[in-house]
């Protein structure tokens, strides 16, 4: 299934007695399908400018390929300055493969840096679902630990080895609870 920025703003949640704050969680998918989209628009701009200078790079392949017919029919009809004309023919022609393998070598770079954005945006889109992924796990991990209410084994570490701290769920649990005692009051 192809996730869209449209099918993030529409995703609902069930709604749970002390469950996440459901404004926190509009506002996140909507800069989750905001950046997603940014992505998305990002990289068929890429493809649009790839497919650009394709066609660029035909047009300056036919301009060489006309420059070296007009060539061959410059030296065919100059009989009285035959030695002028295949001089400056040989000029000419230096000039315009300089010209066009500078061309194609310009085409082949930009070509090669827009892949490799390509590339980079695609990984960068990868590693943010993938983040959101371990997120979304993460925080669904601890509303069952906390629904369940036990407070046993409740620091654990990050099971993504992500490097980031443990959350401490009893002390979240003593803050629930007194928040909970405060309200009653």
């Amino acid at each position: 299934m192809k996730l869209t920025p449209l099918d993030i703003r529409k995703q609902e949640f069930k709604r749970v007695m002390r469950g996440y704050d459901p404004v926190e969680v509009d506002t996140f998918m909507d800069m989750m399908a905001n950046e997603f989209e940014e992505i998305l628009k990002s990289q068929k701009d890429m493809r649009d400018r790839l497919v650009e200078l394709d066609v660029q790079l035909r047009d300056y392949r036919q301009i060489e390929k006309t420059l070296q017919q007009t060539l061959l029919q410059a030296q065919e009809t100059t009989g009285k300055t035959y030695e002028a004309a295949r001089k400056d023919a040989e000029l000419i022609t230096r000039e315009a493969e300089q010209k066009a393998a500078k061309i194609v070598e310009q085409a082949h770079d930009e070509q090669a840096r827009i892949r490799n954005e390509i590339m980079q945006l695609t990984i960068r889109k990868e590693t943010l679902i993938q983040q959101l992924r371990v997120v979304l796990s993460a925080e669904l991990d601890l509303l069952k630990t906390l629904e369940l209410g036990t407070a046993e084994g409740l620091v654990t570490p990050s099971p993504t080895g992500t490097g980031k701290a443990s959350i401490d769920l009893d002390a979240i649990a003593k803050t629930l609870d007194h928040d909970t005692t405060a309200q009653a009051h």
